[in-house]
């Protein structure tokens, strides 16, 4: 890829976190956090949406956020590449952190924000363009103008998306003619055609039949291996079955975090266990 695109991603490597939780000195290096988030609030308007969200996500790990529908869980997704922030009215206050830099203070192109973290939506929203031209889309407004070099990104991100197979002789056809499954596959590979190191997801797999979830879970679980991952669901069978690490939230705060594992077999808190046993929600 272009030395731009390299530069951002080999960007803030080093950096240095502080992990308050464990009690880790400021100057230390935790290589397996990704994203950390400190005493987070969020508010629209006047309404508090979010509270004191304090949260590590660990590298090429996936961490599912679940809860009761207006939790707060798909607000605090969007404070992760700043998306709130097309939002009129809103404000963020505390610290998220990418590779130990603030994304709100110490990156000031915001779009240098979303190219690091993409983000994949609830609904497919495949452009009114072809197939080759969804997943071109991002390299082009980043700049991208060599031919050779998109017909290359292009093919590796649909292939990561297990999608190539099914498309590669029809890249020049509308992306409206694919399935609904076929065009989240297609979104996902938008989102990886431009190199993010972390990839949101927002409910992918809501609209989408049982056999086309099943491909967007394995493909989640591939991804992982180069990818770290956050994944808003209400489905909590698929947490458990693709997510390292489940966040529960409830009326704007986290009640609890921690290994999925722990978290659906043996919850520390009464209200998670109740959730998670389906006596609300």
């Amino acid at each position: 890829m272009p030395d731009n695109m390299t530069e951002n991603r080999m960007e803030n490597k080093k950096l240095r976190v502080e992990d308050k939780e464990t009690g880790e000195s400021p100057n230390a290096i935790n290589s397996n956090l990704k994203m950390t988030t400190r005493d987070l609030d969020f508010y629209y308007g006047a309404n508090q949406a979010l509270e004191k969200i304090s949260l590590n996500i660990e590298v090429n790990k996936v961490t599912a956020l679940i809860g009761p529908s207006g939790c707060g869980k798909s607000t605090f997704l969007r404070t992760l590449n700043r998306m709130n922030e097309i939002i009129p009215g809103t404000r963020m206050e505390g610290e998220v952190k990418l590779d130990g830099l603030d994304i709100y203070n110490d990156i000031k192109d915001v779009s240098v924000v979303r190219t690091k973290v993409g983000m994949v939506f609830q609904k497919s929203n495949p452009f009114p363009k072809s197939i080759f031209d969804n997943v071109a889309y991002g390299l082009k407004v980043n700049g991208i103008n060599n031919k050779s070099i998109i017909i290359e990104a292009v093919e590796d991100a649909l292939k990561r998306a297990f999608l190539w197979e099914e498309v590669k002789d029809k890249l020049n056809h509308n992306a409206y003619m694919l399935s609904g499954g076929q065009q989240q596959r297609l979104c996902i590979a938008r989102a990886l055609a431009i190199m993010p190191e972390v990839i949101l997801m927002d409910e992918p797999a809501s609209a989408l039949d049982p056999i086309s979830t099943s491909k967007i879970e394995d493909l989640i679980g591939e991804l992982k291996k180069n990818y770290t991952i956050v994944i808003v669901t209400h489905n909590m069978q698929q947490a458990a079955r693709i997510s390292d690490f489940t966040a529960f939230f409830y009326q704007g705060q986290m009640v609890e975090f921690g290994v999925t594992k722990q978290i659906y077999t043996k919850p520390l808190k009464k209200k998670t266990e109740d959730y998670i046993t389906g006596r609300f929600g």
